[in-house]
């Protein structure tokens, strides 16, 4: 069976040194060298742990929190250094890794122009956006032309999540010690939320009524959106004027990824909500287990065909592989 995962991530020693330094502190801690040296590595090291785990693609992304919380001159030059490092791996190995490009959100018309160019140049899939550029969000019309862009090149945007605004973290995740604050505001749950947050202000904001055929994708099962799609359903379409059901945006506008959430429960409620074809493989390689996540899609409670759609159809028919 071939799998194709999507939210696989890399980094460059500069953007380490720079945007990404949060994570160089890591590298003292176990097992925070190895993921660096994992996240530099755009050839053979990455091929054989994907021989290893019976992966056949990665789309590759900058890793978190990429550029979006930069200012637009910065962002610009990092976006482009690195998409032309990745560039540069796809070409080594064009049939095992594919790329989302990093773009210099902050500048739509920038951003545009780099996504085009990724695009048309080098191939890349689509684009993978951190979340909110320092506390503006995606349907603000000043970003507008970027996803007008996406729309017309026929290729999603994937929104990953990043920490919330500061004054968000103070009011809902202060008053703990750092430590706690940190995970409960970050990968413990506000991640998540923010992320969803993110996906229903595109969607209350009249984003995909303006931009009917633009697709986005988001991780982690959905970002507990499937929990909640059918509240959605109570949405008085009269007060926020939107053409459709907010569920509807859901399940004809969002695409789903697995990354790191190896859990049948949340799967399954996922799979009721949107359907299969709405449901792609990925691992969050190098922060979760390449080897979990494929054996988890083995043990998927599914038909054989609905397997194969979620290991590899569903994402060849997206990105035209």
């Amino acid at each position: 069976m071939r799998t194709i995962t999507l939210e696989e991530h890399y980094a460059t020693p500069a953007f380490i040194e720079g945007p990404g330094r949060q994570l160089k502190s890591r590298a003292a801690a176990p097992g925070g060298a190895l993921l660096l040296e994992r996240l530099y590595d755009l050839g053979d090291r990455r091929i054989a742990d994907m021989d290893a785990a019976q992966i056949d693609v990665q789309v590759l992304s900058l890793t978190s929190p990429g550029t979006e919380q930069l200012g637009p001159a910065e962002a610009g030059s990092i976006s482009r250094q690195v998409n032309e490092i990745l560039a540069k791996a796809i070409q080594r190995h064009p049939t095992r890794l594919y790329g989302f490009a990093a773009l210099p959100t902050a500048d739509p018309p920038a951003a545009s122009a780099e996504l085009e160019r990724a695009v048309r140049d080098y191939g890349f899939k689509g684009a993978m956006i951190n979340g909110h550029v320092r506390g503006r969000y995606l349907d603000d019309q000043f970003f507008w032309p970027t996803l007008e862009c996406a729309e017309s090149l026929g290729v999603p945007i994937y929104i990953h999540p990043t920490l919330p605004p500061k004054p968000v973290i103070d009011a809902s995740y202060g008053g703990f010690p750092p430590a706690v604050t940190e995970l409960l505001a970050g990968p413990g749950w506000g991640w998540h939320i923010e992320t969803a947050v993110h996906v229903l202000r595109l969607i209350l904001g009249g984003v995909f009524d303006r931009f009917p055929k633009l697709q986005v994708m988001i991780g982690h099962m959905g970002e507990a959106l499937p929990f909640m799609l059918p509240r959605f359903e109570n949405m008085p379409r009269d007060v926020i004027k939107i053409r459709r059901p907010v569920a509807a945006y859901l399940r004809e506008n969002v695409h789903y990824t697995f990354s790191g959430f190896n859990f049948t429960s949340t799967f399954l409620d996922l799979l009721l909500e949107v359907g299969v074809d709405r449901i792609m493989f990925s691992a969050d390689y190098p922060y979760a287990s390449m080897e979990r996540a494929r054996s988890f899609l083995e043990q998927l409670p599914v038909s054989s065909a609905d397997r194969e759609r979620i290991a590899h159809g569903n994402a060849e028919k997206l990105f035209g592989l």
